[in-house]
């Protein structure tokens, strides 16, 4: 008899859990129809922003003999001399930029020319906001031989940031580009770093915002 008991019990719980969840399901069920126009339309709304997000316009790109064109798309909040000892060799004139979410993620090459140089290293993911990060986070630097000013470098280091933990770049050592020409992807908010050789004529100032293969940001001298 106890046995019995227990398995009619335990039958019985069953049988109104499994109610209880018909119940749970027809009211979420009703709830979900009732919105089904808002998530439809917030759906739209992330498939509008993701296709924003990723859109990757044709470059303008400048004619003109020995010009070097922005490698990104956002604004310039540092130009200094610096001392870039992996490509450059020594001392030479930084412009650093950042790319907000909003802005193009695609890069493009400064000049035209071959990769003489390219290393990936890991590292962390501050806010691509500070300065800061294109020391400490994971970067790319890719190096250029421009075939415009012979014997001229410039460098590119692609910094991902908080959000942006993928960079993908398109290029490797010995591959040729032109001028414009896309060399990477970075995802979410990122920042990009140029090196140029001390002679070189910088044309930008903090504060610019700069468009990646069109921008003239220096010429060659």
């Amino acid at each position: 008899m106890m046995a019995a008991v227990k398995l009619v019990l335990l039958s019985l719980g069953f049988v109104l859990l499994l109610i209880l969840a018909g119940f749970v399901a027809r009211t979420v069920g009703d709830a979900i129809l009732d919105i089904a126009g808002i998530i439809i339309g917030v759906w739209v709304l992330f498939a509008a922003f993701t296709f924003y997000f990723f859109r990757d316009p044709d470059a303008n790109v400048p004619m003109g003999a020995h010009l070097v064109v922005s490698p990104g798309h956002g604004k310039i909040d540092e130009v200094e001399n610096f001392n870039e000892a992996e490509f450059m060799g020594g001392p030479c004139q930084r412009i650093s930029m950042f790319l907000s979410v909003i802005d193009i993620h695609v890069q493009n090459a400064p000049v035209g020319g071959h990769v003489r140089f390219f290393k990936y290293t890991t590292g962390q993911f501050l806010s691509a906001m500070k300065s800061e990060s294109a020391i400490h986070n994971e970067n790319c630097l890719i190096g250029f031989d421009s075939v415009e000013t012979p014997g001229a470098k410039v460098g590119v280091r692609l910094i991902a940031g908080v959000l942006a933990r993928r960079i993908v770049p398109f290029v490797n050592i010995g591959d040729a580009v032109a001028r414009g020409e896309r060399i990477s992807l970075i995802q979410f908010g990122s920042r990009a770093d140029i090196y140029l050789p001390m002679s070189a004529k910088i044309k930008v100032k903090v504060g610019d915002r700069v468009v990646g293969g069109e921008t003239v940001i220096a010429v060659m001298e």
